[in-house]
């Protein structure tokens, strides 16, 4: 993968790991996946590629269906797609995952595959994410509104709580490096564009979510 996706989710993030970026290949199913990504499953860089066989050994045995149905669909329809599931990792333990995917282009415009993110939402991070939150919510006081709006919509789509929405948002912010507080307004409006159809259409969602830093107006660099 690109030298900005093997970063370290700490320097990527400033502060919030535990996300990882992907790809997958339609026509080999082949997966290629960040150092960040491989540390979430419990691997070190380079100790394993990925595959189908060993992703799939690593779901919890309640969600395997249900997310193979869900690439399943994805590869047939060429589409974008988002799972909530728990994987264990080589020490036995489990991880709440969100993986999002969307559509990867060849040089042409084909869509070949999927290049997206895992979050892990894992209630591991507390105090690492209450110091980042003592640091970014002072320079954004006067935002917390819209900020908090967007939280809840997070909330509402993905079924996490506040922190871990917090954490969504504040990745991208990171990764696009744009305010949160611009980030949440374009993701407000977005959603109120969309109607009352947010649930049953949540790829759209996922796709706005990716992609908010393409609608914004270009400002300073993101200082959350």
């Amino acid at each position: 993968m690109g030298q900005r996706e093997q970063e370290t989710a700490s320097e990527l993030l400033g502060g919030c790991p535990n996300i990882g970026s992907f790809r997958f290949r339609f026509a080999d199913q082949r997966w290629e996946w960040s150092d960040d990504a491989a540390a979430i499953y419990g691997y070190a860089p380079g100790e394993v590629d990925p595959s189908a066989e060993l992703l799939q050994s690593h779901l919890h045995p309640d969600d395997r269906v249900r997310v193979a149905e869900a690439l399943a669909h994805a590869i047939e329809t060429a589409t974008p797609f988002c799972t909530r599931q728990r994987i264990i990792d080589t020490e036995g333990e489990t991880h709440d995952v969100i993986v999002i995917g969307d559509q990867l282009f060849d040089d042409d415009g084909t869509v070949v595959g999927s290049a997206g993110y895992l979050i892990d939402v894992t209630e591991t991070l507390e105090d690492t994410l209450q110091e980042a939150l003592d640091d970014v919510l002072p320079d954004v006081i006067d935002a917390r509104a819209v900020i908090e709006q967007a939280k809840g919509v997070v909330m509402f789509v993905y079924g996490v709580n506040a922190d871990q929405a917090f954490r969504v948002l504040r990745w991208r912010s990171q990764e696009t490096n744009i305010k949160i507080r611009v980030l949440a307004e374009q993701l407000t409006a977005d959603v109120v564009a969309m109607g009352g159809a947010l649930v049953q259409q949540r790829t759209r969602f996922d796709h706005l979510l990716l992609t908010l830093h393409e609608r914004v107006t270009p400002s300073e660099p993101v200082m959350d």
